[in-house]
């Protein structure tokens, strides 16, 4: 199974780079963030792409949130919903296979810093249900959230500054104790420059001066099956680049 994530920064300005990239890498669950566009400003390329069963949730030029979930993953629509946390079109999920899948936008906080520990606190919230019922998450998206020093390139490390404060990040840790990992950094523990955010000015992205802010999020179980996590930095010219990671298929008892 491949479940992907890409905040696209603008899905009108980047319409025929996602097509490209998902008719390349086929992911079987796509997370897409920041729309900027509400559904009926979706490009049609993309607004009902073939091979999958598509859901646009936004409401404007700001935010906005899409979860893509292949045909042959789902043989009939999934059922989208939205936990009750959600606003300025920030989450959608979906029941893929027995999988709570979703594409989360978490807030800035630049403008309203409580309103995105509100959101912090209430995703994880949601997953400890989650978890409690007995049922496993796939969380790909845009968490705003460096989750230790090593996710900040050297210069960039400051304590005082949102996103990498310590009160979001213990937020982003009680998220991973509610049964979830990181499995970017799980399967490369230690390995610096992992980022998939770049201030785009002064090449930044180029020189891969960056934070890692987007993840995919995998309950235990799913986690372990885990054999590839990458960003592709060279891809497309959103501030962000596309996480992809690779999940071997469950055995089946024999």
């Amino acid at each position: 199974m491949k479940f992907a994530t890409w905040n696209v920064n603008g899905i009108r300005a980047r319409e025929a780079q996602v097509a490209g990239w998902l008719a390349a890498e086929r992911p079987d669950v796509a997370c897409l963030q920041e729309l900027k566009a509400r559904p009926d400003q979706v490009p049609a390329l993309l607004a009902a792409p073939a091979d999958y069963w598509s859901f646009w949730h936004g409401s404007g030029p700001y935010s906005g949130v899409a979860l893509l979930v292949r045909r042959d993953r789902a043989p009939s629509p999934p059922a989208f919903f939205h936990p009750p946390f959600d606003f300025e079109s920030r989450i959608v999920a979906a029941e893929v296979a027995g999988v709570t899948c979703a594409s989360v936008y978490v807030p800035n906080g630049g403008k309203d810093y409580a309103a995105k520990l509100r959101f912090l606190e209430a995703l994880c919230g949601w997953a400890e249900e989650r978890r409690a019922a007995g049922g496993s998450l796939l969380l790909g998206g845009d968490v705003n959230v460096a989750r230790t020093d090593l996710d900040v390139y050297e210069k960039d490390r400051r304590p005082d500054v949102i996103g990498q404060r310590p009160d979001e990040r213990a937020l982003l840790e009680r998220l991973l104790g509610a049964g979830l990992v990181d499995v970017q950094r799980t399967l490369h523990p230690g390995v610096p420059e992992l980022y998939t955010w770049w201030p785009p000015w002064r090449n930044m992205r180029a020189r891969n001066l960056g934070w890692r802010i987007d993840y995919l999020l995998a309950s235990a179980p799913l986690a372990a099956r885990a054999r590839r996590c990458e960003a592709f930095r060279e891809l497309g010219t959103s501030d962000h680049a596309p996480l992809v990671a690779e999940l071997d298929e469950a055995v089946a008892p024999a």
